[in-house]
């Protein structure tokens, strides 16, 4: 980060065409006094004079001021090394192979450098935002990254040095990184090298990355499924492959001094891997089937691959070796083709088979095959993936990413397995394990949610108390329940950590709805579209706010706004059928909910209540609809429930009795199914097996108390007709 100043300016090539952008035009002027960049759209001409350049060894990314104290990336970029303008927006579009991805406009607040950039370009910055206003304050200390930054707040230090040598190399105040475990240099480096989400204000040198942040992994389609970069990924997720890393002996600051600087440039490129691969390094073409001298036989030009991205030059800090055979199944980059770019990858995968006898690509194709297969939701290959999970080479940026896309999975064979994992060793992948409980219905998962709310590290205690916000507390002993609001005062903590961002406001007013604390929401949420009005997120949220206080009119505005802003929403139309729904406008209400599943084919509870308002009228038209969601929610009592109630209204009794025996089976605690099916049983004649199955619900410890009583009345009641 640096000011744009007229010596800047002169190092730049001149447009000497304006770039067409999104409908606009857009021409640079550079001159003595620094530049402006000049928008015209038809007749009317906007000029936004650049104050700083992000950037240098890549790009240059300019800043402008706007409204409200924002400083806006502007829409055109400078290659330093083609010497030439782009634009910045177009060159962040992700090329995915099977979807189609659009550059935002430049005024969007993924390019406000007040919202996105700031921690990791300047030095001291306080943002000074005030969401009543949506108005910045921002101010630094420095431009780019200072001494401070890793050794913390230094006047004192600087004082006591320049009055004497020896109190200077003393000084406690100062944060000395000798000391510091390769771990800790690389958790210091982390926050500004990682695609992540921060969970506190307080990062200090020498602190635990994952008591301060949460880490994005392959669940992002900015990987590619093996684990290669296809969007920006800043490092961090990768270098967790790392089986160097792994050792616990290699830092970051072994390759590179602390402002970044490479330390073996040139010749001395493989002298970084000594001396734990001495016998590579001192015969490098026995190791790399490459000619001494050549490129190839550079440690980092295989195992650091060089890929761009945006313009912007990237190493692979994985370390892995080229995997030309995933690059044939997945579109991912491998180090042989970067090289050989008049050869294909099955070209590179025969020579590499050719020169290893063992498969080192097998392992690698393994687990990517099971991100590939979740995120497309292929189930059929659940065990596969649940075998993985459990298996002793796990790797946590693959289990965290397995976990984290498990949530669109609806098979309940996944759940013992997430319950072992939150005792997993990394804290990362206990985080993931307890957050993944959110969608569970059960009981038998809470004993390892409360001791994951006293864990040591912060990440897994918030990711508890926001799994555990709705669990009554009268199910609690005092000891948890003060765990609980320990960890739930964390969690508040970490939701308001970005205060310029929507989501943690919407994540605090879904804290405070699961907690009956409906006008904490709908404040939480009316400021999260004060920072962003066209959120949608937040108009469906703060809508199911309004509803829940019987403010119909205003929920349906918002959601009405939502589909306006998109209308190929699934939880707009959802709740706008609920709502209508309630406010007795039945035929808009199953016009909503059919339009959510048009979208989402696979919405449980829009079928379950399309189910509801058709049996109104015929419970043979509402059959087809409680199908549908046991179909896609078969761990969701309730709507098989209803199916088999429906089933009887219809004249269809065995099957709402198979329907129930299936649900007193695989949900021994739901007592309603037992109280129809023993009804059903009588109705039938079978009077022996009512009895007998409801002694068997009344001796099962998992029926709660109350409905113990309605279980031994309907019994009493069987017993005494004769």
């Amino acid at each position: 980060m640096q000011p744009f100043t007229k010596e800047l300016a002169q190092q730049l090539s001149p447009l000497t065409e304006p770039l067409q952008i999104a409908g606009a035009s857009y021409q640079v002027e550079l001159g003595p006094q620094g530049g402006v960049v000049v928008e015209r759209i038809g007749e009317q001409t906007r000029r936004y004079r650049i104050l700083h350049a992000l950037g240098g060894k890549n790009v240059y990314y300019f800043l402008t001021e706007l409204e409200r104290g924002r400083l806006q990336v502007l829409p055109v970029a400078y290659d330093v090394r083609a010497r030439a303008w782009y634009d910045t927006a177009a060159s962040a579009v992700r090329h995915f192979p099977d979807m189609p991805d659009e550059p935002l406009h430049w005024r969007e607040r993924p390019y406000t450098f007040n919202t996105s950039c700031y921690s990791c370009h300047v030095s001291q910055l306080t943002t000074h935002y005030d969401p009543e206003t949506d108005t910045y304050h921002t101010k630094w200390l420095e431009p780019g990254i200072n001494c401070e930054t890793c050794h913390g707040p230094a006047g004192e230090h600087v004082r006591r040095c320049q009055k004497s040598e020896k109190a200077c190399r003393e000084d406690p105040r100062i944060v000395g990184t000798r000391a510091f475990t390769a771990q800790q240099l690389n958790d210091s480096c982390a926050p500004c090298h990682a695609k992540m989400i921060p969970i506190t204000h307080s990062f200090r040198p020498g602190d635990r990355y994952f008591d301060h942040y949460d880490l994005i992994s392959l669940e992002d389609r900015d990987f590619y499924p093996d684990g290669r970069d296809l969007g920006e990924n800043y490092t961090f997720t990768l270098w967790l492959l790392n089986p160097c890393q792994k050792s616990g002996k290699l830092s970051c600051l072994h390759c590179h001094t602390s402002s970044g600087r490479y330390r073996f440039a040139g010749e001395k490129t493989n002298q970084a891997c000594m001396p734990c691969h001495k016998d590579k390094v001192e015969k490098p073409e026995a190791h790399t089937h490459h000619r001494a001298g050549s490129p190839a036989n550079r440690c980092v030009a295989c195992h650091m691959p060089v890929t761009t991205f945006a313009r912007m030059r990237r190493s692979d800090h994985s370390m892995l070796p080229p995997a030309p055979a995933a690059s044939l199944e997945f579109g991912s980059p491998n180090a042989c083709n970067l090289c050989h770019t008049d050869r294909d990858a099955r070209w590179a995968d025969a020579w590499v088979r050719r020169w290893h006898k063992r498969d080192y690509q097998a392992p690698i194709l393994e687990r990517a095959r099971l991100v590939a297969a979740a995120r497309r939701g292929e189930w059929g290959r659940l065990p596969d993936v649940l075998a993985y999970l459990r298996s002793p080479r796990r790797e946590p940026v693959y289990v965290v990413a397995l976990i984290r896309l498990l949530r669109n999975c609806e098979d309940q064979r996944k759940w013992p397995i997430l319950r072992e994992l939150l005792k997993d060793p990394s804290p990362w992948v206990r985080a993931a394990a307890a957050e993944a409980f959110t969608t569970y219905r059960g009981t038998d998962q809470l004993e390892g949610l409360l001791r994951a709310l006293r864990d040591d590290y912060r990440l897994v205690r918030v990711r508890a108390a926001a799994t555990l916000a709705g669990v009554p507390t009268e199910m609690l002993t005092p000891e948890d329940r003060q765990a609980l609001a320990r960890a739930t005062s964390e969690l508040v903590e970490a939701y308001r950590t970005r205060p310029d961002d929507p989501a943690g406001y919407i994540n605090l007013g879904n804290l405070y709805l699961s907690q009956q604390r409906i006008e904490e929401a709908l404040k939480a949420f009316e400021t999260a579209l004060k920072v962003d009005p066209n959120n949608v997120p937040a108009l469906v949220n703060t809508a199911l706010a309004y509803g829940v206080t019987e403010r119909y009119d205003r929920a349906e505005q918002l959601l009405r706004k939502a589909l306006q802003l998109d209308p190929r929403n699934a939880a707009a139309y959802f709740n706008l059928g609920l709502l209508l729904g309630e406010v007795g406008r039945r035929e808009e209400a199953k016009q909503a909910l059919r339009k959510a599943l048009e979208v989402e084919p696979t919405m449980a509870a829009a079928a379950y209540n399309l189910c509801v308002l058709e049996a109104e009228q015929d419970a043979g038209r509402g059959l087809r609809w409680c199908e549908l969601a046991v179909r896609h929610a078969p761990q969701e009592p309730k709507y098989l429930y209803s199916l088999a109630f429906y089933q009887a209204q219809n004249g269809a009794v065995g099957s709402a009795i198979r329907s129930l025996e299936r649900l007193v089976r695989e949900h021994p605690s739901y007592a309603d199914g037992f109280m129809l099916l023993g009804e059903l049983y009588r109705r039938q004649g079978r009077r022996r097996e009512a009895i007998a199955m409801l002694r068997q619900a009344l001796d099962s410890e998992s029926i709660a108390p109350q409905d113990r009583y309605r279980i031994l009345g309907q019994l009493r009641a069987i017993e005494q007709r004769q």
